[in-house]
């Protein structure tokens, strides 16, 4: 479980002591550096590293960030709002040492997600991971209710060798096919293998449906820890297909056409270690709190785009028929739904019961992503708002009329209208402090004036890297 307690100056009770420990433990296993990492506005992974020996100071003191990077883009240029994006000012980065893990795709190195504090030793209000943790927290303190989650990992592998920016598939096979597991069997072996030493628990990997493209799902943990393994899987990919001389990415669209990568959430509410989602009187089984809770996700989600789908290449996946989940509209096992409510085969629906919502990808920070779907959900939940009709099969069949009295809505087809909805949501701009709210709008128009006059083939090779 990840721990609740802010960092602060100084290291909280038995930090520096256990940091001691785990820097000699580290340094006999040939450990040589260690790599605080945290994920920006626009989604990008940032990272300072430190020597072994330096983690139990890191533990007590940080290390030296400058805030500026909440409002870099995907391109490194930077935007600003009246608080962030000047260079004055430092933040500290403090490592979880409950996550820390050792990387088996990098030799030599060692990994931590972290915290960010002023010096003053407050929280910093543009930590995604700081808002997650704290949106966990209130949850269980106002609702008895906690959380787990799981992030989907979709990714394209290409050949290293491949000109310039390019992107050459590195396997053939079709989709879900044997040829293409086989094809890259022995990168793939040793990935499962670096996870399982860095102890992530892998559910499953094949490979999907576009070109070069594979997926991984990994275990249900609480959400802080959730989005840490997202991140962490995430590198461990890279390390590992970069030893076999391939190129990957993440990117929501690597192409202009066709399917893209998502970062599909799973995610569901629990109180006194029973699921919210199994046992109740509801619609599959689902409790009233369950279902409302749903609901809340479904009247978010428009605004919600905008921290789930923050890059201009997110709207390149998000389209009909795709299996992206473009309406708001939810259904047992419906892949073509917004929010998907999966019960789990019978005997494991106590355990597996979840809703998975769709139009995510793995642009979006993962803190910021599961603060703004939990906050969502208990809005609709503190509401008891009621969850609509069951839609089942295509929404993209529904005429203007039939939709609006379904209540099925399109989700924005571009970051514009993403923007405009999430100015106008004040739940989620509340949940997220203005702070952060006001970054995620400085950040997602900066990207859209990026990319201002580019085609669509032009926006998906702008970002195919960057992800």
């Amino acid at each position: 479980m990840t721990t609740l307690a802010d960092p602060v100056p100084g290291g909280r009770p038995g930090d520096v002591e256990r940091a001691t420990a785990l820097s000699a433990e580290l340094t006999g296993r040939g450990v040589h550096g260690i790599v605080l990492a945290y994920v920006d506005t626009a989604g990008i992974g940032r990272v300072k590293t430190i020597p072994t020996a330096k983690l139990a100071s890191a533990a007590a003191w940080g290390v030296g960030m400058s805030p500026v990077f909440d409002t870099f883009l995907a391109n490194d240029s930077i935007v600003s709002t009246d608080v962030l994006g000047s260079p004055d000012g430092d933040l500290r980065l403090y490592p979880d040492l409950d996550h820390l893990a050792v990387l088996s795709g990098q030799p030599g190195w060692a990994w931590a997600p972290v915290d960010r504090v002023t010096q003053e030793g407050e929280r910093h209000s543009g930590c995604g991971r700081t808002l997650l943790r704290r949106i966990v927290a209130d949850a269980a303190e106002r609702h008895g209710i906690s959380f787990k989650a799981g992030v989907e990992i979709e990714w394209a592998v290409g050949e290293g060798s491949a000109p310039g920016d390019d992107f050459a598939p590195a396997v053939s096979g079709p989709a879900y096919g044997a040829a293409r597991q086989v094809e890259l069997s022995d990168c793939t072996a040793e990935l499962l293998a670096a996870l399982a030493a860095q102890g992530v628990d892998v559910d499953q990997l094949h490979p999907e449906y576009a070109a070069g493209q594979f997926e991984i799902s990994v275990g249900a943990l609480d959400p802080v820890a959730a989005a840490d393994r997202s991140v962490l899987v995430r590198q461990t990919i890279r390390a590992v297909s970069q030893r076999h001389g391939l190129r990957v990415s993440f990117a929501p669209a690597v192409f202009a056409e066709g399917v893209g990568n998502g970062g599909h959430v799973h995610l569901s509410a629990w109180r006194e270690g029973r699921s919210l989602h199994s046992g109740g009187e509801g619609r599959y089984g689902m409790t009233a709190e369950a279902e409302s809770f749903a609901a809340g996700l479904l009247a978010h989600l428009p605004a919600l785009t905008a921290v789930t789908a923050p890059s201009p290449a997110s709207y390149l996946r998000l389209k009909p028929s795709q299996w992206a989940g473009v309406f708001t509209a939810w259904g047992r096992e419906t892949r073509e739904s917004a929010v998907r409510v999966i019960t789990g085969t019978a005997g494991r629906r106590a355990q597996a019961a979840n809703l998975e919502v769709k139009p995510v990808d793995l642009a979006a920070n993962p803190y910021l992503a599961l603060s703004c779907l939990i906050a969502a959900g208990l809005d609709g939940l503190e509401s008891s708002a009621a969850l609509p009709d069951e839609i089942t099969g295509d929404p993209a069949r529904f005429g203007a009329e039939e939709a609006a009295t379904r209540g099925v809505r399109r989700l924005p087809t571009s970051l514009d209208e993403a923007v405009e909805e999430f100015r106008k949501d004040e739940l989620l701009r509340a949940a997220l402090g203005p702070v952060l709210a006001d970054a995620v709008i400085a950040v997602r128009l900066g990207e859209i004036a990026a990319v201002a006059g580019l085609d669509d083939g032009q926006v998906a090779a702008a970002y195919r890297w960057k992800y």
